[in-house]
């Protein structure tokens, strides 16, 4: 059996042939229905994110599945099939493991090190088994996909940098105030990456959530996804007087806070620290407040550096990753191939088993009568005998197949060496008659 993957994603295919391709997704039981009812198929597991939609299915005959796939994702007319042809990637055997496995370890995403990639693997994996589209291979494979990601995300610290504006503003905040804990964030403005940076806060379980937008009514919408409280923008000065945390992004043509205000509201807080992120381009906070004591403000240059040095300390990480999906890989390939293997070890344990009870027969005939423990005994010394001339061609047939270099001619070797494929064609034989 091979493992094949097909797929698409955001280095090989435009957005609008992923939208396209995406619609395949929805309907997951009919898809599974298609693609488990062809006969080159055995196993399947189709998963998709917004940057990607891969197949990965095991089979006996890779060329004709690779057709079938081809064909399953050119079903809607709107994909073209030129287009997916030069957007498609195809990986086979050992290749088809490495790229599942970066791919789960996020080494092949588009922000390197995101977590995301894996719950959505597992929730395919779990879609998957509910369809009773994969079996003992998939199955394996999919719990070493994700034993291998854990790995790499605790071997590592692929995950443990910046590498957005909005990471590197929650970054920066810890660094200030060691835990988030319960501290209140006041968010200015709705835009995007202060809200991205106020989802990273939640993570860390800040406490209030105050939302000053110059239109009431999108606040209101921004405060209740988030379970906080809005307030008008003339009420700023009176809301830093509680915040720990300001993230401002509203593209306003003048500063929304001097330093002179900042410093009236510090003194009323008795200094107690006060963290402010300015993402907006022009700036709405006064670049003197920084000037302040325990004040703390950075803009989107600071920023971006704290991101740079977040993608080189990723880009290092992943060198290491890539070691471990490397040997993982091999590791892999080599349960694979044993799989090869155990139809002839059971042949020549079943050959050698029925020899024995046949020789057993025999012998017993011509002793006469014996007692049951002199039965017994007989079994056991045959038993011991089988077992024992069996174990170094078993041994031969089990041992590392990668420092092989010729398995399969090893395999029909030991085969024909005991006479199994001659006795399998004569039970087939026998049966026809």
């Amino acid at each position: 059996m091979n493992l094949l993957l097909v797929g698409v994603n955001h280095k090989t295919a435009s957005v609008g042939l992923r939208e396209r391709l995406a619609g395949l997704i929805p309907d997951l039981e009919a898809a599974y229905r298609t693609l488990t009812a062809y006969p080159e198929i055995a196993e399947i597991i189709l998963y998709g994110t917004c940057n990607r939609l891969e197949l990965l299915c095991v089979t006996a005959e890779p060329a004709e599945a690779l057709d079938r796939l081809r064909a399953f994702l050119s079903q809607d007319p709107e994909v073209s099939p030129a287009e997916l042809e030069e957007s498609l990637y195809v990986h086979q055997g050992p290749e088809a493991v490495r790229h599942l496995f970066r791919v789960a370890a996020s080494l092949d995403s588009m922000v390197l090190g995101e977590p995301q990639i894996l719950g959505q693997i597992k929730e395919a994996f779990r879609q998957a088994t509910g369809q009773q589209a994969t079996g003992p291979i998939l199955n394996r494979l999919l719990h070493k996909t994700f034993s291998v990601a854990k790995r790499v995300r605790t071997e590592t610290g692929i995950g443990d940098h910046a590498v957005s504006v909005s990471y590197a503003a929650v970054s920066l905040a810890r660094k200030i105030f060691g835990e988030l804990t319960g501290m209140t964030v006041l968010l200015v403005g709705a835009g995007e990456m202060a809200e991205l940076a106020l989802e990273h806060l939640r993570g860390q379980k800040v406490g209030r959530i105050v939302v000053a937008n110059r239109t009431l009514e999108r606040g209101l919408r921004l405060a209740e996804r988030y379970r906080g409280e809005a307030v008008s923008l003339e009420e700023l000065e009176d809301q830093l007087l509680s915040a720990d945390i300001l993230i401002s992004s509203t593209g306003s043509e003048t500063y929304l806070l001097k330093r002179d205000q900042v410093k009236a509201a510090m003194r009323r807080r008795k200094q107690r620290p006060l963290f402010l992120i300015d993402i907006a381009v022009p700036r709405d906070l006064d670049p003197a407040i920084n000037d302040l004591d325990n004040v703390y403000l950075y803009n989107i240059d600071d920023l971006q550096e704290v991101v740079e040095q977040g993608w080189q300390a990723r880009r290092q990480e992943a060198a290491r990753a890539e070691r471990l999906v490397g040997a993982e890989t091999v590791k892999f390939e080599d349960w694979l191939q044993t799989l090869e293997v155990y139809p002839t070890i059971i042949a020549l344990k079943d050959k050698a088993a029925a020899i024995s009870q046949a020789e057993l027969k025999k012998t017993l005939s011509q002793l006469g009568p014996v007692s049951e423990e002199q039965h017994q005994a007989l079994e056991v010394l045959l038993n011991s005998v089988t077992q024992k001339l069996l174990h170094d061609p078993i041994i031969f047939l089990k041992r590392d197949h990668s420092m092989k270099k010729s398995p399969h001619r090893e395999l029909d070797l030991v085969r024909r060496l005991f006479n199994l494929d001659l006795e399998r064609e004569a039970e087939g034989t026998e049966e026809e008659e």
